[in-house]
C-alpha cells in the first residue's frame, strides 16, 4: 500500500475511535441523571433506593421554596377607619355651622382640642365623627368637616390650619331616630362654639335661634312618625 493509502485508513479508525468514546460517555452520563441508585443492603435485608446527587439537590431546593413560602409574613389585614355611614342612601341632611367671630379663625389645634371634649372621633375621610356608644359599627350619628375644600383635616399640617368656620351635618336616616340625632348634634355644635369662641350658624347662615330649634324638632318628630317600622306582626297597606 501507498502512503496516503496508509495514511487514510489510519484517520478512518481514529475517528471511529473517537465517535464511539463519544457514544459510550454519553449514554453513561445521561442514564445516571433522575435515577434512584440502591442503597447498600444491610445484612439479612433489602437495599432501600436513594436519590441520586442531582435529585436529592432538587428536592432540596424544592424544601427550601416551602419553607421560605411558609414564613413569608401574610398581609396585614386593612384597616377601617371610624365614622363610614353604613349606606349611601340618604333622605335629608341637616347642617350646623360654628364660625369665628369677626376678624378671626378658628385654628387647627384648637379645633382638635374642642372636638374630643365635645365627644367627636377623629377617622373616616379625615374628619370628625360622632358615634354611637359602644356601637362605632353602625356609623355616624352626625359628622364635623372644614368648611375649606377639601373638607378634610390634614393632622400632618394641623398646626397651621386656619379656617373662618366649621360644618355639622346629620344625615338622614341615622343610626339612631332623627330626633335623637338631632339632640346629640345641637349641643356637641353650642359645646364647641363656647371652646373656640366663636357662634353656632343654622343651614341658611343666621345665628341659630330658639324659633327655628324648635321647628327643627317639629321636622323631625313628624320624620320619624313616618319612617318608623310598622309594628310585628302587621302588614303595611299601600
Amino acid at each position: 500500500m501507498s502512503d496516503m493509502t496508509l495514511l487514510r485508513i489510519g484517520i478512518a479508525v481514529a475517528m471511529s475511535l473517537l465517535l464511539g468514546a463519544i457514544i459510550y460517555f454519553g449514554r453513561s452520563r445521561n442514564g445516571g441523571q433522575g435515577r434512584r441508585l440502591p442503597r447498600p443492603a444491610r445484612e439479612g435485608g433489602r437495599g432501600e433506593p436513594v436519590a441520586s446527587a442531582d435529585e436529592a439537590e432538587s428536592n432540596r431546593g424544592w424544601s427550601d421554596a416551602a419553607v421560605a413560602q411558609e414564613e413569608l409574613p401574610l398581609p396585614a389585614p386593612e384597616r377601617q377607619l371610624p365614622g363610614k355611614r353604613t349606606s349611601d342612601q340618604f333622605d335629608r341632611i341637616l347642617t350646623l355651622y360654628v364660625a369665628a367671630k369677626a376678624d378671626c379663625k378658628l385654628r387647627g389645634p384648637d379645633i382638635v382640642v374642642a372636638a374630643e371634649k365635645a365627644g367627636l372621633t377623629f377617622g373616616y375621610m379625615d374628619v370628625f365623627h360622632r358615634l354611637v356608644d359602644g356601637r362605632p359599627e353602625l356609623g355616624p350619628i352626625f359628622s364635623v368637616a372644614n368648611i375649606i375644600k377639601p373638607g378634610s383635616f390634614d393632622m400632618a399640617a394641623i398646626a397651621e390650619l386656619e379656617t373662618p368656620a366649621i360644618a355639622f351635618f346629620l344625615t338622614l336616616p341615622a343610626p339612631v331616630p332623627a330626633l335623637d340625632a338631632w339632640e346629640t348634634m345641637e349641643p356637641a355644635a353650642q359645646r364647641m362654639a363656647d371652646l373656640l369662641d366663636g357662634v353656632v350658624l343654622d343651614e341658611e347662615r343666621n345665628a341659630l335661634g330658639r324659633q327655628r330649634i324648635q321647628h327643627i324638632r317639629e321636622e323631625l318628630r313628624a320624620y320619624d312618625r313616618q319612617n318608623a317600622a310598622p309594628p310585628l306582626g302587621k302588614s303595611t297597606r299601600w
